[in-house]
């Protein structure tokens, strides 16, 4: 049997330590801070410009404490009231949740991501506020690991055993009802055995269940499908976009698998068909999800830098699901303005069930982070 170091016993006892305290709301969840949806700056004034980097390019340390804080929020108990959704335990939860609730209202649509622009910063709030993480926000640079061979996917830092997000789950059939929706190219399906979320437990879903089947966290990763729609050639393409809402339809794509953008080839080359984030409903539980919206928000914000300042209002799209103009044919909505308003719910940090308008995020610098390095369709 092998003998755990003096240095990993350290580490174990840290570890212990933080998540018990962040179980027994010794770490409290704050009053949600800058205003409330009517506000005119919602998220208040900068004190500091928060830097958002690639996974690999953040410190060991930063991503030790970035795994540490967010297995903190799974542990911390929620705000959503277990009467309203049965199966919301944590504040994790109170994200996911949201997700389930809003899915048919934040998916082809114009909002679509400017909802995920805030969804991801309540997160990388909630890290900061509710579990002391300093460091950087990561995200995932897709094309430092697509193409040239599974193995460059399979090998990539972001799923490292150890300081990573863990790997596939173990190969499973494809069961015969979903034969002929399953993803292009899935290699697992199982439950995901190594990393820092190994033992992570999904209490909500699948599908839209808010009562939730407790289960583990589970991979089912297609490198063949992420290297297909998440390639330099599909991002080049989504930045030659002209405007907001030919960018959207890009990124978006079709609802089937022929017809994916970079925000699919995230999901399905991480989840497949039995992985958690294939799971358009629940696909946040998976904590890969964080660091691939990030990447896709970097997207957006380097569109919009290509023509910046006009692009912080260039912005539409149809306001409920799949309504895209067709010549000759009425929209059933009228279509989605800088006013829309967007609201996380329980999960929410700027005011519970309040939210923000569509407008308040179009700049991120307003929201106090950047990203170090932008993209130029010029240079893919």
């Amino acid at each position: 049997m092998a003998v755990m170091s003096s240095a990993a016993r350290r580490i174990m006892y840290l570890v212990t330590v933080v998540l018990l305290l962040c179980s027994t709301s010794v770490f409290s969840v704050p009053t949600p801070a800058g205003g409330s949806g009517s506000s005119t700056k919602p998220f208040g004034t900068c004190k500091k410009i928060y830097v958002r980097k690639e996974w690999r390019d953040i410190s060991i340390l930063d991503r030790f404490s970035f795994l540490l804080a967010m297995n903190c929020i799974l542990a911390k108990p929620g705000r959503t009231p277990r009467s309203i959704y049965a199966g919301a335990k944590t504040r994790y939860d109170d994200l996911v949740a949201t997700h389930i609730n809003q899915t048919f209202e934040v998916h082809y649509v114009g909002h679509f991501l400017p909802f995920h622009r805030y969804y991801t910063w309540t997160m990388e709030k909630m890290l900061r506020d509710e579990a002391g993480y300093t460091g950087p926000f990561p995200y995932w640079d897709w094309h430092r690991d697509v193409g040239q061979g599974n193995a460059k996917f399979f090998n990539s830092p972001i799923w490292d055993p150890i300081l990573g997000f863990g790997g596939n789950g173990p190969y499973l059939p494809t069961p015969p009802e979903m034969a002929g929706m399953a993803v292009p190219g899935r290699t697992g399906g199982g439950c995901v055995t190594t990393g820092a979320f190994k033992n992570m437990v999904v209490n909500l879903g699948p599908g839209n269940d808010f009562v939730g089947v407790p289960r583990c966290l589970s991979r089912d990763m297609s490198p063949y499908f992420s290297g297909r729609y998440l390639a330099k050639n599909q991002t080049k393409v989504t930045l030659q976009a002209p405007n907001f809402y030919a960018f959207d339809v890009i990124v978006e794509g079709g609802p089937s698998f022929e017809a994916s953008g970079v925000h699919g080839g995230g999901h399905y080359g991480i989840g497949g068909t039995l992985g958690t984030m294939g799971d358009l409903y629940v696909s946040p539980a998976d904590p890969a999800f964080w660091v691939h919206h990030a990447n896709l928000d970097r997207v957006w914000w380097s569109w919009q830098k290509l023509n910046y300042p006009a692009r912080l209002t260039d912005f539409g799209g149809p306001s409920c699901l799949m309504d895209y103009y067709v010549p000759g044919a009425t929209q059933k909505c009228a279509n989605a303005t800088l006013d829309q308003p967007l609201n996380l719910g329980y999960a929410d940090m700027i005011k519970a069930n309040v939210g923000v308008k569509v407008r308040d995020i179009m700049n991120i610098l307003d929201m106090c982070y950047d990203y170090d390095v932008l993209l130029n369709p010029a240079t893919l």
